[in-house]
């Protein structure tokens, strides 16, 4: 069986370019753990989720978004 094609939700929401700066939307798609959730669980098309990693690298890099949240505790 296939599920039914997730739409991108950066799409839906008509934004072109995923922004660093924005690290409440950016925090949505990572885990628990701090990883980038990928396009199969996110819905993302592809090009949104390389802007997604890209974003979430930067923004990790200017102390915006943890690398590792709370481990262990």
């Amino acid at each position: 069986m296939r599920r039914p094609a997730k739409t991108c939700p950066v799409c839906e929401s008509g934004v072109r370019v995923v922004d660093y700066k924005d690290d409440r939307s950016l925090s949505r798609f990572t885990t628990e753990r701090g990883k980038i959730l990928p396009s199969r669980l996110s819905g993302m098309c592809s090009r949104h989720q390389r802007q997604l990693g890209e974003a979430i690298k930067r923004a990790r890099y200017l102390a915006l978004l943890p690398f590792i949240k709370a481990y262990g505790r």
